[in-house]
């Protein structure tokens, strides 16, 4: 029987926050484990989202843009060199009772933990809900887009469509008319899930229209996006939009399976933290969209991952670890 590997910090998940966690972690001489993903995982895939992603153009630093594969592996490559251990694999069990915490990567029925952490930091991220239609994978960061902020700028002085009905929707298609000359709000039934005011603020604004009891089927395009397939969900007649770019606006849900009635999660799903990073369980803390459901950038997960780096550094030495 192999005997768990002890770690002074394990980071599970290898986005901007864990990433950033594990350059701070690295630096500050606690030779952090970083548990990053597998490539075949839609969850919690190595880099991230922004693996899905061509151009970022709003990560500062980068005044021509940067590809987000290309940013993340820049991210990595810092880690390791200041000392991060990055293993390719998915943690697939924890026990946090108490320090150290026993993580299991691979089997999670296997009768010993694959480490013992001193610290854990929790980064496994969110992944956006997709409607699962024919041509959405493939044409994903080519028309397809699942965040306004990050992309609408590639789509000034074109006609897009948003595919939601709630205040997510809203404020993603608000957004857009910022850049886009029309905006068609493509919604499953024939008013808004939106708050009073996210409606009143969408159907003011002369450049969003509305196709009301409609459901994309298909999205349609060879290279990129170019229209999408409409079914009335009344009538069952079908219909064309013409758009240029789709924005998936239906929810977002945290990768917190793993840590479900150990941490306390807010009623989305989303782990609570206070006091910058910290949650329920002293010794373990959390970073970017797993428990961010407001900003959900990069540069924010970045941001927060700095903060639990800190704080897990200033909790070890509290200890005397």
């Amino acid at each position: 029987m192999t005997s768990p590997q002890r770690a002074k910090v394990l980071i599970a998940g290898s986005g901007p926050a864990g990433l950033t966690a594990a350059v701070y972690s690295a630096r500050a001489q606690l030779a952090p484990v970083v548990i990053e993903g597998e490539p075949s995982s839609t969850s919690d895939q190595p880099g991230g989202q922004l693996m899905l992603t061509t151009e970022v153009e709003n990560y500062p630093g980068f005044p021509d843009g940067v590809l987000g594969p290309e940013l993340m592996m820049s991210m990595r490559a810092q880690a390791e060199r200041f000392g991060a251990t990055l293993v390719t694999a998915k943690v697939s069990r924890v026990e946090l009772k108490e320090s150290p915490f026993a993580v299991w990567v691979g089997d999670p029925e296997a009768p010993e933990p694959t480490y013992e952490a001193e610290a854990l930091i929790v980064a496994t991220g969110a992944q956006s809900l997709m409607l699962g239609v024919p041509g959405e994978d493939r044409l994903l960061a080519h028309g397809v887009s699942t965040c306004a902020t990050c992309d609408g700028f590639f789509f000034r002085g074109q006609e897009i469509a948003v595919a939601g009905g709630g205040d997510s929707a809203m404020e993603e298609a608000l957004f857009l008319t910022r850049f886009a000359t029309k905006v068609t709000v493509v919604h499953r039934r024939d008013r808004l899930r939106a708050s009073r005011i996210m409606q009143e603020r969408a159907m003011a604004n002369p450049t969003i229209e509305f196709r009301w009891n409609s459901r994309v089927t298909e999205v349609l395009g060879d290279t990129k996006v170019s229209a999408l397939s409409l079914v009335d969900t009344v009538t069952g007649a079908t219909s064309e939009l013409g758009a240029t770019g789709l924005f998936v606006a239906i929810g977002h849900r945290p990768n917190t399976d793993l840590v479900a009635g150990q941490l306390d999660l807010d009623e989305n799903g989303y782990i609570v933290t206070r006091d910058g990073s910290r949650t329920n369980i002293d010794g373990v803390f959390a970073c970017g969209d797993v428990q961010d459901h407001y900003y959900r950038q990069a540069v924010t997960a970045a941001g927060s991952g700095c903060m639990a780096a800190i704080d897990a550094e200033r909790w070890l030495e509290a200890r005397g670890s």
